[in-house]
């Protein structure tokens, strides 16, 4: 197991916490100054994590000024004992308007000066950044400045990458977080969390809907970012606060400058209120810490009400415990996607401190001293053709004096299913109000959980992103059940289009094992709609009780609904997307003996009712007419899918004894042949009539998100077929390649349905792999390396999955698997599953194996010759011996062992043919 050194430095008054990685190393220096003015505010105050606090926790030198304006400029000096790789200083100046640095020269060990010019004048961040140097000291000259006595009242040093030694070190949540949705960036979660908490900027669902990197201002801290459930946003403000004016009157600007952003961990500066926020959350209860720079009246606004990024809140209603206490529920109504038309959230918040008072609001009023609140049950169309509604503002606010320097933490416990569940969610948390506990403790969660799969080599950048898109991978999809077993249902009620009318909850309970825990956990998430190429692969190779979890929670949807859902919502079903994606997710898992916690046959029958007319693959005419036709009318993207479908579930009704079944789903998924064109080779939509309804292969009409050149490949389970009625591997191969040579020039990225190869969606993710399944290797590792590059290597704000569809967690699969050459065209869902191998980005990959599901201890890939320019594999080695085929057994995989790869820059046709 992978260990972590934390070391924790005490002050006095304040508790600094220092994490091995990219967080502040400034206390781990030796500091001296050219001057102090007392020892109350020596050099060590400009390291001590107080920031911004007049007279409190700053370095104020002895300088002063002459009658003609000269001052006697100080210098602050950081020394550590060994070097250190440093890429960020940040600069705090003392935040009184009479005493100002208003510039400086960093000077550092190696030589080098930095000029730092328009430093803040009232405590506010000035972040430096550089390219990596590596120094034993930096020092501080100040070279313009004005007043008495200036000093800084905070110095932060940042390490670079090559001092990154955790994996939560390497994890970049700002990556692609402009273009990102509502639940895209959550750093106030665990690893599949009941709770995921975050800064709201921008109140909007897609297209950089939630945390958006440009945005300027922060809106509130809501407690619930998941997929179209959100909820319960705090706001700490200052002053004089009207709450009926809403969000735009509450909202604070805010600085990337001096922000922490982390898995598990977020710290950010209120500026207009002059509050430090820090944020950190345990699996169901998130906390927050707030320090305030003055002195002033502290309005902790609790808003319930009004649309929040996915959803819409109203009908609040709270109760004062006591004044360290309230509890509430909120319901969350107007779920764009479908969904239950109306889901209640249930909260316990909780006040290390007790407030002096806690008022309400509830659209143009507001209420003084109160012990109870409802708010309205009103909500508004925001027009005909949508469901996104508003509803009047609501809320709470529990009021504060503070001082200068005081802090207040504050902590939420949810529950979907009743206010007791959600006390004894916040009950059965160990950790009281020791906030950098529960920081330190989720670090380490996440460390263990990132540290299943352990990369060398690559560069900085590929780590980088390869970590961030594991924390994608393991960060969306949050648990739905309490800590008692207690989970919501609400399958029941009528559906109208993709929403259920007039939902009904019903709270169920997991079944438990003889330890009193729940065998599996429920969980609200996205589509896993062709999961199949990404997660139910990636989940498998290193958290295979994940994939064990899920497929155990989709049949329980199933047990309680009759339907095996595409998106659950909250207990219920979205609708969302096509066919009846569960099916590779469930068969994945089946065929890879990770389906322990659900039986077998009760997948099973879920199932096979779900392919049945009526099921979740489709309706009774629709399906109806695809088992007769072997096509579905007018879509030959659904066609594609319901044949996987079919396919993957006659390969467990084969592994199963259940003969006559597996011929008949088999049978089911040779269908999409009938869609193919002979004359442009390629597969294309028919209606009822059996004409074609368009014959343009870049035109998506008739296809899910997608076109002919980028989804006739979907065929997954039958990709020999394809190439014989394409005329054979080397007319497919050919035609495969032309798609990928006219998609280079723009990265492999296109809108939904747009050009010839996309990397954006999920359609297509799967085509640089096809070559393999075609006899030509050598394609597919040159592609893939490609794609890989372009389409998802950047690590900026703007560039990352594609910039359109990141579905928790699914273009980061596609990336993390193409960086660790590793790959199943078949989803895993094969008979004997295995996986295509193209070359590795990294020198050494070390994979861990769970002991419950494999044999082996660890699997390891080494690659020699690794560079940009060497993307083509010369020979492999399994386990020190030679080997030719292009892919690796499910089996030996998990049995454990080395697989060796040698590269160079040109192809090697005659490895990986073997058959």
């Amino acid at each position: 197991m992978y260990k972590y050194i934390f070391i924790i430095f005490m002050f006095v008054g304040y508790s600094f916490c220092l994490f091995a990685g990219p967080d502040n190393i400034a206390p781990l220096a030796k500091i001296t100054a050219s001057s102090e003015k007392s020892a109350e505010f020596s050099a060590q105050k400009a390291v001590d994590g107080l920031i911004g606090i007049e007279n409190r926790g700053e370095w104020v030198s002895a300088s002063g000024q002459t009658s003609w304006g000269a001052i006697d400029y100080p210098w602050i000096k950081l020394e550590w004992e060994k070097p250190q790789n440093i890429h960020r200083i940040i600069l705090y100046d003392r935040p009184i308007q009479e005493s100002h640095i208003a510039g400086g020269t960093l000077h550092f060990s190696d030589g080098t000066t930095i000029f730092v010019n328009q430093i803040p004048n009232d405590g506010r961040a000035k972040a430096v950044d550089f390219p990596t140097k590596k120094i034993t000291w930096v020092k501080f000259e100040t070279t313009d400045g004005d007043g008495l006595n200036i000093g800084l009242s905070e110095i932060e040093v940042y390490p670079a990458p090559e001092d990154y030694i955790d994996y939560v070190s390497k994890v970049d949540p700002y990556v692609e977080s402009a273009r990102g949705r509502y639940f895209f960036f959550v750093t106030g979660s665990r690893p599949f969390g009941m709770i995921s908490a975050a800064p709201m900027t921008r109140n909007k669902n897609q297209y950089g809907g939630g945390y958006n990197y440009n945005s300027l201002e922060i809106l509130g801290f809501p407690q619930v970012h998941c997929w179209m459930l959100s909820g319960i946003s705090l706001m700490p403000t200052t002053g004089n606060i009207n709450p009926v004016l809403g969000e735009q009157h509450w909202k604070s600007t805010f600085s990337h400058d001096g922000e922490i952003v982390q898995p598990g961990y977020h710290r950010v500066f209120l500026q207009d209120y002059g509050i430090w926020v820090e944020q950190t959350t345990t699996d169901r209860v998130s906390y927050y810490k707030l320090r305030y720079t003055k002195d002033n009246t502290s309005n902790l606004l609790l808003n319930l009400g009004g649309y929040l990024g996915t959803t819409t809140m109203n009908d609040c209603r709270v109760t004062k415990v006591t004044n360290t206490q309230i509890e509430g529920s909120v319901n969350t109504t107007g779920r764009f996607w479908g969904g239950p038309d109306n889901v209640r959230i249930f909260f316990v918040m909780e006040f290390d401190k007790p407030f002096q008072q806690l008022d309400a609001w509830d659209d143009k009023e507001v209420l003084k001293n109160i012990t109870s609140h409802q708010g309205v049950n009103e909500k508004t169309a925001r027009n005909a053709n949508e469901s996104y509604y508003d509803a009047p503002t609501c809320g709470v606010s529990a009021i504060y004096d503070v001082k200068a320097g005081d802090e207040i933490q504050v902590k939420f416990a949810i529950s979907y299913t009743s206010i007791e569940n959600a006390r004894k969610n916040m009950e059965s948390d160990q950790f009281g109000w020791d906030f950098e506990a529960v920081r330190e403790d989720s670090r380490q969660e996440w460390n263990d959980w990132l540290g299943r799969i352990d990369v060398k080599g690559g560069t900085h950048e590929q780590q980088i992103k390869f970590y961030t898109d594991l924390w994608h991978v393991l960060l969306g999809r949050h648990k739905l059940d309490d800590v008692s077993g207690d989970y919501p249902d609400y399958t029941q009620g009528e559906r109208v289009g993709n929403a259920t009318v007039n939902a009904r909850l019903i709270v169920r309970t997991l079944p438990k094992k003889p330890d009193g825990t729940v065998r599996f956990h429920m969980y609200n998430s996205d589509a896993f709609w062709l999961t199949q190429w990404n997660l139910n692969i990636l989940w498998g190779l290193a958290w295979p009780e994940v994939l064990d979890d899920f497929a155990a929670c989709l049949v329980q949807y199933a047990e309680n609904g009759g339907l095996l859902p595409r998106g659950p919502n909250a207990g219920g079903y979205s609708y969302i997307m096509t066919s009846c994606p569960a099916t590779n997710l469930i068969t994945s898992a089946y065929q890879k003996n990770m389906l322990t916690k659900t039986t077998p046959e009760k997948a099973y029958e879920a199932m096979v009712r779900n392919h049945k007319p009526g099921g979740m693959i489709g309706s009774v005419k629709e399906i109806d007419f695809y088992i007769k036709n072997g096509y579905y009318p007018g879509n030959a993207g659904i066609t594609i899918e319901a044949a996987f479908q079919d396919w993957a579930l006659s390969r467990m009704a084969a592994r199963m004894g259940k003969k006559k079944d597996a011929a008949y789903y088999l049978k089911r998924s040779q269908g999409w042949k009938k869609l193919f064109n002979s004359e442009q080779k390629l597969l294309f939509p028919k209606d009822e009539k059996g004409e074609w309804v368009t014959l343009d292969p870049l035109n998506n009409r008739g296809w899910v998100e997608a076109n002919a050149w980028q989804a006739t490949w979907g065929v997954s389970h039958d990709i020999s077929g394809l190439a014989r009625l394409m005329g054979g591997n080397d007319v497919l191969c050919e035609k495969l390649n032309y798609a990928f040579e006219q998609s280079e020039k723009d990265d492999f990225i296109f809108g939904y349905g747009s050009g010839y190869v996309s990397y954006a969606n999920q359609p297509g993710c799967s085509n640089a792999h096809v070559f393999n399944l075609a006899g030509h290797p050598w394609l597919s590792q040159y592609w893939v390396r490609k794609v890989g590059a372009q389409a998802y290597g950047a690590i900026t704000p703007d560039r990352g999955y594609g910039g359109h569809d990141e579905d928790q967690g699914q273009m980061g699969g596609v990336s993390a698997l193409m960086a660790l050459g590793l790959f199943s065209v078949q989803g895993t869902s094969a008979q004997n599953p295995s996986y295509e191998i193209t070359s590795p980005v990294f020198d050494e990959i070390t994979i861990q194996l769970n002991p419950t599901y494999y044999k082996g201890d660890e699997f390891k890939i080494r690659t020699y010759n690794n560079s940009k320019k060497n993307c083509f594999i010369q020979k492999v080695q399994l386990n020190g011996k030679d080997y030719n085929r292009y892919w690796i057994d499910h089996k030996d995989f998990g049995a454990g062992g080395c697989l060796e790869i040698w590269l160079d820059s040109a192809p090697n046709k005659s490895w990986g043919t073997e058959k």
